[in-house]
């Protein structure tokens, strides 16, 4: 079939389409993704100080995680009618509804981060004259941040998701090309911006790993570390009877080396990120 007479077959793969509806692609895909990046931005402000008053206050951390968890249940159909009346046909009801949801993801992996920064760790500051404020922003939140990291990846994955749903205020991004197709069965444009919704994930989630791999180099450091105790290990091990003194010496080089760079930041940053996805998988479920 000539690409020119695709439109007309109702292909689900037309290169006609692509150039006829380029602009339009690019206008759904922008809004898209500024709803995104807002919603999921506001939503960190307000889960940031959330975190910080649960576990300030013990007894604020079950009504709050309880809440935003509430929050996450409610279907988005009747969130966006439970707002309407505050917000209108606007793009604030669809970004609000957005930001409501992404709490729920936030909140405890930002919680789950703090809570496993090391007790030594913040004795050891207190103890050379760090206050709270600059012990929260100096040494909690740099050994939190796997985990928040973690949580951040997987509220912007699901909010990119669910913008879709926007479409029925008319602001939903691809959301709205994909809604318009479906009424007419208009098999390439609901393809082409399916498509374009998964690679927005799929880009979204690769440029967050890659902000948290420059923000935390020392779980690269901990993994080398490791790589290179156990090939010490193998070495002593290999090395035969003769070599029995070297292989205990290896088998326990590392549990017995010193620092508190790896038994601090290092440690924090294994146990935050496994912290983060564990944090979320009722709310992701």
């Amino acid at each position: 079939m000539p690409a020119q007479g695709c439109l007309a077959a109702n292909d689900w793969i037309c290169g006609e389409y692509l150039r006829s509806r380029g602009q339009e692609l690019i206008d759904a895909t922008v809004q898209h993704v500024w709803i995104t990046a807002a919603s999921v931005a506001i939503g960190l402000l307000v889960a940031f100080p959330l975190a910080l008053l649960a576990r300030a206050r013990p007894s604020f951390a079950a009504p709050v995680l309880g809440l935003t968890t509430l929050l996450y249940t409610i279907p988005s159909l009747a969130m966006f009618s439970l707002l309407l009346p505050l917000f209108g046909l606007s793009a604030a009801l669809v970004i609000t509804g957005l930001v409501l949801y992404s709490l729920t993801i936030l909140v405890r992996n930002i919680m789950a981060g703090l809570a496993a920064v090391p007790e030594e760790a913040r004795e050891a500051a207190l103890g050379m004259g760090y206050g709270r404020v600059r012990l929260l922003w100096e040494v909690e939140l740099p050994l939190a941040l796997p985990a928040l990291m973690a949580g951040l990846r997987i509220a912007t994955v699901s909010t990119v998701a669910l913008t879709t749903v926007g479409s029925i205020v008319g602001r939903g991004g691809l959301g709205n090309l994909i809604a318009d197709a479906l009424q007419s069965f208009f098999k390439a444009q609901v393809l082409t911006a399916s498509v374009l919704c998964v690679l927005l994930a799929v880009l979204a989630d690769l440029l967050l790993l890659g902000v948290q791999r420059l923000l935390t180099p020392w779980t690269r450091i901990r993994g080398t570390r490791d790589i290179r105790d156990v090939r010490d290990t193998s070495t002593s091990h290999g090395g035969g009877p003769g070599q029995g003194g070297g292989s205990g010496g290896g088998a326990s080089d590392g549990p017995s080396r010193p620092g508190s760079a790896r038994t601090g930041t290092a440690r924090v940053g294994s146990v935050g990120a496994t912290a983060g996805p564990a944090g979320v998988t009722k709310a992701g479920g």
